[in-house]
C-alpha cells in the first residue's frame, strides 16, 4: 500500500470501533503502519467481554497493511508509556499520534455526581494528555539526538467542548479542555517538529447514534454524510507531512463539509478608562450584548 501516510507509523486511540476504526484504517490503506489501541469497554467505560483492536488489525492486514494490537488503558501513565513502546519496539519509530478514545455517561448537572464527572474527564482529557506526553517526550528527545522529526497530534475535541452540550456537563468540560491542551501543545511543541491540531467531528459512533436516532441513521440510498469514515481523510491529512505549516488550529468536520474554526475572539468592546460602579458595569455589558452575536448550544451527544 502507497499513498500520503506511506511510511509513517501512526498510532489511533479508541479504534476498535466508529471513528477510531475508520482512522486506522484510512491510515492504513495509505500506506501507514497502525497501532491500534482499544480497551475494549462499554458505552460508559464499564469493561467489555473483549477487544475489538484485534478485529481491525485483522482488517488491515487482510487488506495488505500492517498494524499491531494495543489494549492498554491510555488514561495511565504506563499504558500511555507502553503505547508509545509498541509502535518503537513493532516498527521502530513513531510519527503520529491520533487521540480518539472516549466514552459518555450524560446526567443533567443537578444528576452528575462526582464518579462520572471523573470518569469522563480520565478518559476524553487525561487519556488524550498521557498519550501526548509520552509521545512529545520521545519526539524532543529525537529533536536533541539531531533527527527532528515531522510528527503530528491529532485531538478529537466535539461540537459540545465548542458550544456546550445540554446533559453533558463532564463530555462538554472534557472537550472544551482538549481544545485548550491542542493550543498549548502546538505553541510547546513546535520546537521539536510536532504539529498539534484538533477535529470536532459529527458521525454516526456509538454514542451518537442512541442519542440522534434519526439524524445519525444510514440514508437507503446516496450519501451517508453521518458515516464516521467521511472524517478520517481530513485526520489522514493532519496526520500526514502533506500538513505541513498547520497547527493550533480546530476543525469541524461532518459529511462532505469541513469547517475551520476560530475559537474566541474578542466581540464588542467598550473602554471607559476609569472604574465604573457595579450598575455602570451592568449598563455597559448590555449594551455590549445586543450588539454581540447570541450563544450557541448543543443539545445531546455530539
Amino acid at each position: 500500500m502507497t499513498g500520503i501516510a506511506d511510511g509513517r507509523v501512526v498510532i489511533v486511540t479508541g479504534a476498535g470501533r466508529g471513528l477510531g476504526r475508520a482512522h486506522a484504517l484510512a491510515y492504513a490503506a495509505e500506506g501507514a503502519k497502525v497501532v491500534v489501541n482499544d480497551l475494549g469497554v462499554g458505552l460508559d467505560g464499564a469493561p467489555g467481554p473483549d477487544s475489538p483492536a484485534g478485529q481491525v488489525v485483522d482488517e488491515i492486514r487482510a487488506a495488505g497493511g500492517e498494524a499491531v494490537a494495543h489494549g492498554g488503558d491510555i488514561a495511565t501513565s504506563a499504558g500511555a508509556a507502553s503505547l508509545v513502546a509498541a509502535a518503537l519496539e513493532t516498527y521502530g519509530r513513531l510519527d503520529t499520534l491520533v487521540n480518539n478514545a472516549g466514552f459518555l455517561r450524560d446526567r443533567m448537572l443537578v444528576n452528575l455526581d462526582e464518579e462520572d464527572w471523573d470518569a469522563v474527564l480520565r478518559v476524553h482529557l487525561k487519556g488524550h494528555f498521557l498519550p501526548l506526553r509520552h509521545a512529545a517526550a520521545h519526539w524532543r528527545a529525537e529533536t536533541k539526538a539531531g533527527r527532528t522529526p515531522r510528527a503530528r497530534i491529532v485531538n478529537t475535541s466535539s461540537g459540545a467542548g465548542l458550544l456546550g452540550s445540554v446533559g453533558q456537563g463532564n463530555y462538554s468540560a472534557a472537550k472544551a479542555g482538549v481544545i485548550g491542551l491542542t493550543l498549548v501543545a502546538a505553541a510547546e511543541l513546535a520546537r521539536y517538529g510536532v504539529q498539534v491540531n484538533a477535529i470536532a467531528p459529527a458521525a454516526r459512533t456509538r454514542m451518537t447514534e442512541r442519542a440522534f436516532a434519526g439524524t445519525m441513521a444510514a440514508p437507503d440510498a446516496g450519501f451517508d454524510a453521518m458515516a464516521p469514515e467521511n472524517v478520517s481523510p481530513l485526520v489522514v491529512w493532519l496526520g500526514s507531512a502533506a500538513s505541513a505549516g498547520v497547527t493550533g488550529r480546530v476543525f469541524e468536520a461532518e459529511g462532505g463539509r469541513i469547517t475551520v474554526m476560530e475559537g474566541w475572539r474578542p466581540g464588542p468592546t467598550a473602554d471607559k478608562e476609569a472604574r465604573r460602579t457595579p450598575a455602570e458595569a451592568g449598563e455597559t455589558a448590555r449594551k455590549l450584548l445586543a450588539q454581540a452575536e447570541a450563544p450557541g448550544v448543543v443539545y445531546g451527544a455530539g
